[in-house]
């Protein structure tokens, strides 16, 4: 059985894809706790000396509010410069987890720590022959430890079944919401036509901008609005994959509707 590397796999999107790679491949966990070792280059280093078939690098601080310059470029860069070298030096494909977040709120460059984390990461990555693959907005199953960083869907069945307040913010903000499947598929497919599509970074996403208020319909969840006055400066009201920018031969196979039914057994 070939043998893949998986880092974060105690997450949302990594265990998910542990999950459907379970069996067909021998799996390597990566996980932060490797940093508890001031060898943790070293540690990484020593599965290197195997047959590695694949890379898949997911693992990484997600907090957006994150501040701690120190730590946020240890995990989300100098981890993954590390990860894409050892890649390069013994030629394994290396499919990296960035993010919209590198477009920022005015679709040019990031706005936060988070943002120019990853985008620094998935520079490299790309320049060293490697895949990045930009999440939207990603939802589903195994997300109940994000906390803040959560969907808005899980936040707000969170709160329906504690019949606490729920309230969006006014100016019908959209955001492109793709189900935590076709993250995994979009994995998949990188690994399945590497050869084709290295060296660049692609989107994931639905393609289509959706409302707040589409997700609390779908679910049956009543809402409020906030003041205006309550949103954030900066906020972003828009984000939509574009379909120009998916791997080619990729699509989401997953709208909204069926996402959240699938998600919630509605």
């Amino acid at each position: 059985m070939e043998t893949i590397i998986i880092t974060g796999t105690k997450g949302f999107i990594g265990s998910n894809l542990k999950k459907e790679l379970d069996g067909k491949y021998e799996i390597i966990e990566i996980n932060e706790d490797v940093f508890d070792k001031s060898t943790w280059k070293d540690e990484v280093a020593k599965y290197f000396w195997l047959n590695i078939r694949c890379v898949f690098h997911i693992g990484a601080c997600s907090n957006t509010l994150e501040t701690n310059v120190n730590y946020m470029m240890l995990v989300n860069y100098e981890f993954t410069k590390h990860l894409m070298t050892l890649c390069r030096i013994k030629n394994v494909p290396m499919i990296y987890s960035s993010s919209a977040a590198n477009y920022g709120v005015n679709n040019e460059y990031p706005s936060n720590l988070y943002g120019w984390s990853k985008y620094a990461a998935e520079d490299f990555v790309i320049t060293n022959g490697g895949i990045g693959l930009r999440y939207f907005n990603v939802y589903g199953p195994g997300e109940e430890n994000k906390g803040k960083m959560a969907s808005v869907a899980f936040q707000m069945n969170e709160k329906f079944k504690n019949n606490e307040e729920i309230k969006l913010f006014p100016k019908k903000p959209r955001r492109d919401f793709v189900y935590v499947k076709d993250v995994i598929s979009a994995n998949i497919h990188a690994f399945e036509n590497y050869k084709k599509l290295s060296g660049d970074y692609y989107e994931v996403g639905s393609g289509t901008a959706r409302m707040f208020e589409d997700v609390m319909n779908i679910m049956n969840i009543p809402y409020e609005y906030h003041d205006e006055n309550l949103i954030p400066k900066g906020y972003q009201f828009y984000t939509c994959s574009n379909k120009r920018k998916w791997m080619t031969d990729w699509k989401s196979k997953w709208s909204l509707e069926e996402g959240l039914k699938d998600y919630f057994n509605l």
